[in-house]
């Protein structure tokens, strides 16, 4: 604990006697890895096919995102890139998993917006910055030139056990069956050499810039670092879509999956397509 305190006395000591708190802006670029297991079983779905789904859940899940921070604000956003189009009928399946969104955080007034298209719609999501219960660990490490510290914290979150499988005949049962939850513990390593608040994603809160998170099943990694860049991303709040707290987005979201099982929801039985994808390790 000496030696965070050490360090984070020199970080702000070299930040704030050479850059003034307004000019200072750093840029982080990000790799997101989720851990995925696809398994199909289909009489209708030919290995070319199937192969095509694997792959396109496995790139869906493989992200760069570049954060631009200063010392009360940060802007999350996905680098831009021409993804191939999802097979037809697994726009369903494709919900939820990710997207184009840009996450904006302000520390200092403690709330956040992200700005999100779903369904071809746009939504404006506003609702307050949780605080986190990080616990902050001695054990060190280096990512890239930067000494990081190790910091954990547990949440709670939807369990599906082994996964979820989308058949014909497992759909009434899905419906009926309450939420199971569990708890996960979130492991994150930031550098206090960059004494700010920000993160990755969701992230945020701690002494130091987060480099590294994992919670079980997704991992981010840092790969760049630029400090008072030439050319960066301006910190900007998005201000269009409908706007919506959390709650009410999450609500919107649910409907609309219900809606969409019914649209995909084969008349027969027994004669569908069912695949089931498990995330992490289904523990």
């Amino acid at each position: 604990m000496k030696i965070i305190i050490k360090l984070t006395i020199i970080a702000t000591l070299f930040f704030f006697g050479n850059v003034n708190a307004q000019e200072f802006k750093g840029e982080a670029t990000y790799k997101s890895k989720r851990q995925i297991d696809v398994k199909l079983d289909s009489t209708q779905m030919n290995d070319g096919m199937q192969q095509q789904v694997k792959d396109m859940l496995k790139k869906q899940f493989e992200k760069t995102h570049i954060l631009t921070f200063n010392n009360e604000e940060s802007i999350y956003k996905e680098e831009e890139s021409l993804g191939a189009p999802s097979p037809q009928g697994m726009e369903m399946v494709m919900i939820g998993m990710g997207g184009s969104d840009i996450l904006y955080k302000n520390m200092k007034d403690k709330r956040k917006t992200n700005q999100t298209e779903t369904f071809s719609k746009l939504f404006l999501i506003k609702d307050d910055l949780k605080e986190h219960e990080w616990t902050l660990g001695s054990e060190t490490k280096n990512i890239g030139e930067y000494t990081c510290f190790k910091a954990t914290m547990t949440r709670e979150v939807e369990d599906f056990g082994s996964g979820f499988t989308i058949t014909p005949e497992e759909d009434d049962k899905h419906e009926e069956e309450e939420k199971k939850m569990k708890i996960i513990t979130v492991t994150a390593w930031y550098t206090p050499q960059i004494h700010v608040s920000a993160g990755p994603a969701g992230y945020h809160g701690l002494p130091g810039l987060i480099l590294e998170t994992n919670d079980g099943s997704q991992t981010i990694v840092c790969s760049k670092i630029v400090i008072n860049p030439k050319k960066s991303n301006d910190i900007i709040e998005p201000t269009k879509g409908k706007e919506v707290t959390q709650k009410e987005f999450d609500t919107i979201m649910e409907k609309k999956m219900k809606e969409m099982e019914e649209r995909y929801r084969p008349q027969g039985r027994g004669d569908g397509e069912s695949f089931e994808i498990r995330i992490g390790d289904g523990k």
